[in-house]
């Protein structure tokens, strides 16, 4: 049984990763996890369409979340564990295909239905890039494009929650995303 602890609600999710990572004590991967569980469910639901399918994939995400965050330099939990969950719901979808595509007859996979791995190890290797470009991001560009991008918010809801006007919102985005490009091509995206 976990045990929590009342300090760790306190506690931001920065700090929450960088003890986790002094000490291991999964308590406070759990407290950070149950901040966003609804998020993580709501991206498994939405790509896998299946509830059962959804509350699996939480689990399975939330158990590599034990071992993924003792091995990257997390800056911004909410984005990377969007992004995580959305490739985690993107495997699994791939991982589908592919044993239909078993089924299929050999002639059908001739004509060009097969997917090419090396398509999975590039697109693998683009998110990556994509996450450290995001954090080199200037903190309200980063914001407005995790919250118009990964958490699909129109431009009045980024409004109200950054408190930024109409304009700036705009700016942001724009800014960021053509920063998120000079980012991706300098490093051979």
């Amino acid at each position: 049984m976990v045990f929590f602890r009342g300090s760790d609600n306190e506690k931001s999710d920065e700090e929450l990763i960088r003890l986790y990572q002094a000490d291991e004590q999964l308590d406070r991967v759990s407290t950070l996890f149950l901040r966003y569980v609804t998020l993580v469910y709501g991206v498994c639901l939405k790509y896998l369409r299946n509830r059962d399918e959804a509350q699996d994939a939480v689990m399975h995400i939330h158990e590599k979340l034990i071992r993924d965050l003792l091995k990257h330099d997390v800056q911004n939990f909410r984005a990377w564990l969007y992004v995580s969950t959305r490739n985690h719901c993107f495997m699994l979808l791939r991982s589908r295909q592919h044993q239909a595509k078993e089924e299929l007859p050999p002639a059908l996979m001739e004509n060009g239905l097969a997917e090419h791995p090396e398509e999975e190890v590039m697109l693998s290797q683009d998110t990556e890039m994509l996450e450290k470009c995001l954090q080199t991001l200037a903190e309200a560009q980063q914001r407005c494009i995790t919250l118009f991008y990964f958490e699909e918010k129109c431009y009045k809801e980024i409004t109200a929650l950054t408190g930024f006007d109409h304009n700036q919102v705009k700016s942001y985005i724009q800014n960021g995303k053509r920063n998120l490009k000079i980012c991706m091509e300098r490093n051979g995206g």
